[in-house]
């Protein structure tokens, strides 16, 4: 065989094994039961990874982790398939051989997915494979048929086979985009079997100075709409839940275990608040933060239900998908912050992606603590008795949010004149009393947007009487206890990342 054969071979496995996962994306998305086998692999290589690999990850691509991780899963398989043609080219039964571990790959891994059904993954894994081997031998044997030919004479079978490889490639990438389409469409939020009843208590209307986004271009709005809203966990495959099944296990160091269903739950007082939650993994100047109206019933209402004894001194909220977080029991019981379980989101139901039916929220904790989304457990224990998901990773086992702020404009070029200098501050739940910029380190105080609570973000604006030249830009904020954030700057890891947000504009 020659050296264009081969390519060719490598090709054939290439479109086999992209046939092969677009079959078994469109039966995932089709099929109840059945699961993309993509992101059951993804979701391995996330519940495998070592300590550190969040901070690195998220720190490459922000909430675009998980579409990273699924073209790495994708790209690996399309490069082993390329060495299975080529292996195949000699020896097919091997190179057939290696696309059925293939399969058995992705069927051990689609099987511990939640909601995963045995028989329709097997089923999955079984066609997908069958037909990437059979494309396979079908362009080998036409690849083959021309092999005897020199290699400048021009071949019909040849370019039969790049117009048949063609072909399939378009087919494989119909079949998992359709796939996928109807596997994105199932994460949006469908309606609740039992609507909601109205909150007993509802938020006042927002007043206008509220919100300085109205007026102060490319700042960030007080209130993020839910598909802006950003989206940091371990599920590489959203939890498709619905009311109807839904259960909330209460247990462990309590005077009665209990079990709640959707009905049991909504008839509890319901509530709204806006809460700024954040995650651990927010750089300085980052986006990993969001601001939102939760509407739910109070965490300590349901537990008083099961009764905590008094040696629960640590609340582990658990999602159906086995992700815990741990919260100290002091924290949820302190009267002077409301922690719930939240039902809708800017007066909508949960969308799947950020927890649909129900998840915690927990004002002032970094997201990795507190905010378990498709709850299905509630577990109270002893603080030394158990270590959530993210502990053993390397992250702190208490999470507070710190103070910190960010720069949402100007950007790095403006105009000599007045120009905005606006952005966001936040230390939930403590609140903010000033914020300050620092135009080549000297520092104004700016005017902040009325608070809407301690638990939420405000926005600050400093108008600018911009010089020609390069400018140094920085804010710091002071929370509501009067402690200046701090200004030495620090990963992520372990427990939040520290330093003032610093920009640099020229102005012309």
């Amino acid at each position: 065989m020659n050296r264009r054969d081969r390519s060719f071979a490598a090709l054939a496995g290439i479109v086999a094994a992209a046939l092969g996962l677009g079959v078994a994306e469109a039966i995932a998305g089709i099929l109840p039961g059945a699961t993309s086998l993509i992101d059951a692999v993804g979701q391995v290589v996330i519940d495998l990874q070592p300590p550190g690999a969040k901070d690195v990850v998220v720190g490459l691509f922000g909430t675009n982790d998980k579409l990273a991780l699924e073209i790495v899963v994708t790209v690996a398989a399309l490069v082993l398939g390329g060495v299975f043609g080529l292996v195949a080219l000699r020896r097919f039964a091997v190179g057939a051989i290696g696309f059925g571990i293939f399969g058995v790959i992705g069927f051990v891994a689609g099987i511990g997915q939640v909601l995963a059904m045995p028989a329709m993954v097997a089923l999955e894994a079984a066609v997908s494979t069958g037909v990437a081997i059979q494309t396979l031998s079908l362009l080998l044997r036409r690849l083959t048929s021309s092999t005897e030919r020199e290699p400048d004479v021009p071949d019909p079978a040849r370019r039969s086979f790049l117009l048949q490889s063609g072909a399939i490639g378009i087919a494989a990438l119909a079949a998992g985009a359709f796939g996928r389409s109807v596997i994105d469409a199932g994460r949006r939020a469908p309606t609740p079997s039992v609507p909601l009843p109205a909150p007993a208590e509802i938020v006042p209307a927002l007043a206008p100075d509220t919100d300085l986004s109205t007026t102060v271009a490319n700042l960030t709005p007080i209130v993020m709409p839910n598909d802006s809203f950003y989206r940091i966990d371990t599920a590489l495959l959203t939890p498709s839940l619905d009311t109807d099944t839904w259960q909330l296990r209460i247990h462990g160091l309590v005077e009665r275990e209990i079990t709640l269903d959707w009905q049991q739950l909504i008839t509890m007082p319901m509530f709204e608040q806006y809460v700024t939650i954040a995650c651990v993994s927010n750089e300085v100047g980052g986006r990993l933060v969001g601001n939102a109206k939760w509407t739910g019933v109070r965490l300590r209402d349901v537990l008083a239900l099961a009764g905590p004894t008094a040696t629960a001194t640590q609340m582990v909220g658990r999602s159906i998908d086995g992700w815990t977080s741990g919260t100290p029991m002091d924290w949820v019981m302190d009267p002077s912050r409301e922690p719930m379980i939240a039902l809708e989101m800017n007066g909508q139901p949960l969308p799947r992606i950020h927890g649909y039916p129900a998840r915690l929220i927990i004002p002032g904790l970094y997201g990795y603590v507190s905010a378990t989304k498709w709850l299905a457990e509630i577990e109270l224990t002893t603080w030394e008795g158990y270590d959530a998901y993210w502990v053993p990773l390397g992250w702190a086992k208490k999470g507070p949010i710190l103070t910190q702020s960010r720069i949402d404009t100007p950007r790095s070029h403006v105009a000599v004149g007045r120009v905005p200098i606006a952005g966001l501050a936040w230390a939930p739940d403590r609140g903010i009393s000033k914020v300050e910029v620092g135009v080549d380190d000297v520092w104004r105080e700016a005017t902040l947007s009325a608070p809407i609570s301690k638990a939420t973000w405000v926005q600050w604006l400093y108008p600018w009487d911009a010089t020609a030249g390069e400018h140094s830009i920085s804010v710091r904020a002071t929370d509501g206890t009067g402690v200046l954030q701090e200004e030495i700057p620090s990963r992520p890891a372990p427990d939040g990342a520290r330093g003032w947000h610093t920009i640099t504009v020229v102005a012309s």
